[in-house]
């Protein structure tokens, strides 16, 4: 897996077609959640793309500090359907923590998590912080981890 890290400017037509394609495919498709998935926060993410070969098998973006939350945020955590069941999510999230700490130093990463997930993430470190609540049909809960690191 070859792992990239970029802010929306430096992606390709290509690479923003392919992460916009997964998303639409998984979260609006698959899902059968017919909300808007382009949200208005992508220019303010760095975006964390896991390619194998020439397919894109798992994104998930780092959002900065007061683009949705006080905090920088985690979010649209996604492995394509073919590539689950192989640790690459855990990974996934591994390596966003790392973004967010190596960006933004010791302070506290955000999640707002598919309820079913939370587990998940709790084995990642996060920590609910919230009752869940219904999010465009799915029910979320947020969840925060500190994290350190240098910038």
């Amino acid at each position: 897996m070859e792992w990239t890290i970029k802010n929306f400017a430096e992606l390709t037509s290509d690479e923003l077609y392919e992460i916009l394609r997964l998303r639409v495919d998984v979260f609006v498709v698959e899902q059968a959640c017919p909300y808007p998935e382009i949200d208005g926060h992508d220019r303010a993410a760095l975006h964390l793309a896991g390619w194998e070969g020439g397919t894109l098998a798992a994104y998930a973006r780092v959002l900065m500090p007061g683009a949705v939350h006080e905090d920088p945020a985690i979010g649209r955590v996604i492995v394509r359907k073919s590539h689950r069941g192989k640790g690459i999510a855990r990974e996934l999230v591994e390596r966003a923590k790392e973004v967010a700490a190596k960006r933004y130093g010791e302070i506290p990463v955000h999640l707002s998590a598919q309820y079913h997930l939370r587990d998940f993430y709790a084995s990642c470190g996060f920590r609910a912080v919230s009752e869940p609540y219904d999010e465009d049909g799915i029910p979320h809960v947020d969840m925060r981890l500190m994290v350190s690191g240098g910038k």
